[in-house]
């Protein structure tokens, strides 16, 4: 099973991402793992990303589809994965689909959640993370409380918010998502690879609808 996973910031889509990788044995696969394992690592790739990193900037289209170029092309590389924050743009689906094509490989679905507007800002109005390289868990003062006020369930590490997480930043980074996905939809439709799922929900009820929406596909031995 090869899956995409599309929808605003705060959908969800990491969360939901996760569970299916660890259910159904699947490589969990986010821009942002990449380009810190390529700092980290000095590669070529990672010293050209650095800069933007370091001062908060988006890395540019070309620069991040050479780093996922680089993850498929590897000895390593996934055979059965979720994309979770990648392709976010036309111009990165056209590079990652002539990955894909290199590759021989070929996707199963893009799994696109649906959630409106004025719940997003809810949500991430009370968003705390874990911090620690290795769990990243989301949590939310509301909806998903940690069982201890300020630290992480898994490693007890004390939980952050992301600065940007106010509600005009947000409403702004919504903007710049449907701008997105008024291309990347129609892309992937005419392809037959959109399954819609409501993302609004308790966490076990939309990873449900996710399983029910992909069908026989997502059976054990996927």
């Amino acid at each position: 099973m090869r899956l995409i996973f599309l929808g605003p910031p705060g959908s969800g889509k990491g969360t939901q991402a996760k569970l299916l990788c660890e259910r159904l044995h699947l490589e969990h696969i986010g821009t942002g793992d990449i380009l810190r394992d390529a700092i980290r690592r000095l590669t070529p790739l990672g010293k050209r990303a650095k800069p933007f990193v370091d001062d908060g900037l988006l890395v540019p289209d070309e620069l991040v589809n050479d780093l996922v170029a680089e993850r498929f092309r590897g000895e390593a590389r996934p055979e059965r994965f979720v994309m979770d924050g990648y392709p976010r743009t036309l111009a990165q689906a056209a590079s990652f689909d002539q990955v894909l094509r290199q590759q021989f490989l070929s996707l199963t679905a893009v799994v696109l959640l649906r959630v409106d507007d004025e719940e997003i800002v809810h949500r991430l109005a009370g968003r705390w993370s874990c911090p620690y390289p290795g769990c990243k868990r989301t949590y939310h003062t509301t909806h998903n409380p940690p069982k201890r006020a300020g630290y992480c369930d898994a490693d007890n590490t004390p939980l952050v918010q992301r600065a940007d997480d106010r509600e005009e930043t947000i409403r702004r980074r919504l903007r710049v998502y449907h701008a997105n996905m008024a291309q990347l939809i129609p892309h992937y439709r005419a392809q037959g690879l959109i399954r819609e799922v409501n993302g609004q929900g308790a966490i076990e009820e939309v990873y449900a609808t996710i399983m029910r929406a992909l069908g026989p596909q997502a059976g054990p031995t996927c």
